[in-house]
């Protein structure tokens, strides 16, 4: 039997406001409430409002200028994590973090306290630390004329330092970035006066506690790639499910789209949750719930044994979930037992202004980082992370170094990707250069968003104004 696929495109009641317009049929609400395990209950809040419908201009993807002002007033004074704690778990490791033209040392000192410096010589500027750098190191010391600081900060080694006597040692100390750790990421800030993490991190970590609890989990596969568009422009892809339907339509019997929940959560969080195991508002056949099943594990779990049952009363959604962790538990060793039907199977993204995102998922544990490109807004570098829980009872692997793909690699290529799920990230990020080119030759000067599915976008670029109007 055939599924067509139509454009699911009804008209929008003109007697109902801007922002409350929603898809046909059940919110994403309505179908976990069917989940047999319950839902966790962070999934069950909702914060929405609408926030205009204006033009979003196309100049905020291309002008220079723009993107130097964007990066002194906004990555200079937000919180972007930086790397993992497990990078730099023992006394003397460090781990270069570089954004735009900036870059710092992060490091343990002595005391077992991570510490961030400007990783550049107090002498005539050099580097100490070469750009992605890590390792473990007593001293950091200047590779033109040797001039080395401790762990903590402090002038280890000058030579000559008889022909320094207008410099004392305070005058010496590596410039400090403020520092800080939340669900096992380091996080940093260029602003002194920046409000506490725990604060700008608004309603993430009460959310994410107890399965959803990222320090748990190690990096199992780090890809760095370097994508042919504005960094905002690739995070956008990322911020809405609207695109599945022609991004990837491969999975629309078993995805809801169009009908995902968009929150935003004050002025640093956003998120969106879209269901596996239901079909898409798009599906134009009515499928029942062991066809959906079927096509789940003919595509996920082709070598699967037997034809597992939907029984009677429950949904695909109900098998599918214990299935998928069966196969986790399997392959990891890791306990599932916490995970509810809704945080193993479905796509549930948190969005942290400026450039993180963050999945608490039992199967799609992934975290992405979207970094400009300080000389070409153009071009920026995507991060992508999976992070597993470790075996039961077995400290955690170290963690994964960063496999670099250019702009025509294959995420398929990376050793360890999921062919299908890198095929996926390939169909998102071959959309981006033929916008990129859009922003430049389109008649028109800028870009038009959906009030509820592309809230998120929206919101992200409010952000960034209102950063951008601050003195």
């Amino acid at each position: 039997m055939g599924y067509p696929v139509y454009m699911e495109q009804s008209l929008p009641d003109p007697n109902v406001a801007f922002g409350d317009h929603r898809c046909p049929g059940p919110s994403y609400r309505d179908l976990v409430l069917r989940d047999e395990t319950g839902v966790p209950p962070p999934v069950l809040e909702s914060e929405y409002r609408y926030r205009g419908s204006e033009p979003i201009g196309f100049h905020r993807y291309t002008s220079k200028e723009f993107a130097e002002l964007e990066f002194e007033k906004v990555f200079m004074r937000t919180w972007q994590w930086a790397c993992r704690e497990e990078h730099i778990p023992n006394e003397g490791d460090y781990h270069v973090y570089d954004v735009g033209q900036r870059s710092i040392i992060l490091v343990r000192d002595p005391q077992g306290k991570i510490r961030a410096f400007n990783n550049f010589c107090l002498h005539r500027g050099t580097q100490l630390k070469p750009p992605g750098d890590q390792g473990n190191a007593n001293r950091f010391t200047c590779p033109y004329h040797g001039w080395a600081w401790s762990t903590s900060g402090k002038i280890a080694s000058l030579p000559c330092r008889w022909d320094f006597p207008h410099l004392s040692d305070d005058d010496l100390e590596l410039p400090e970035i403020l520092v800080d750790t939340w669900g096992g990421f380091v996080f940093v800030n260029f602003d002194p006066t920046a409000q506490p993490l725990h604060e700008y991190l608004g309603v993430v970590p009460n959310h994410f506690q107890g399965a959803w609890d990222l320090s748990k989990r190690y990096v199992e596969l780090h890809i760095k790639k370097r994508l042919p568009c504005n960094w905002k422009a690739a995070m956008c892809a990322f911020l809405e499910a609207y695109h599945v339907y022609k991004t990837h339509p491969q999975g629309l019997r078993a995805t809801g789209d169009a009908n995902a929940q968009y929150d935003v959560f004050g002025e640093h969080v956003s998120r969106f949750m879209h269901t596996s195991g239901t079909q898409s508002p798009h599906v134009a056949a009515e499928q029942t719930e062991q066809e959906i099943l079927d096509f789940l594990l003919g595509r996920r779990f082709a070598g699967l044994e037997g034809r597992p049952i939907v029984p009677e009363g429950k949904t695909a959604r109900d098998v599918y979930y214990k299935i998928s962790n069966e196969q986790l538990a399997n392959k990891y060793g890791s306990d599932y037992s916490e995970f509810k039907v809704a945080d193993s199977i479905d796509s549930i993204e948190y969005f942290v202004f400026p450039n993180g995102f963050f999945f608490p998922g039992a199967r799609i544990c992934i975290n992405y980082r979207f970094l400009p490109n300080p000389d070409n807004p153009d071009e920026c570098t995507f991060d992508l992370l999976f992070l597993r829980l470790p075996a039961v009872g077995q400290p955690a692997p170290a963690p994964a170094k960063p496999y670099f793909l250019d702009i025509n690699d294959s995420y398929t290529t990376a050793p360890g990707m999921d062919p299908g799920l890198g095929g996926v990230f390939d169909q998102d990020t071959d959309n981006m250069i033929s916008q990129t080119r859009g922003f430049k030759g389109s008649m028109r000067t800028a870009e038009t968003l959906g009030n509820y599915q592309e809230i998120r976008a929206r919101h992200l670029h409010q952000t960034i104004d209102e950063y951008m109007a601050r003195p």
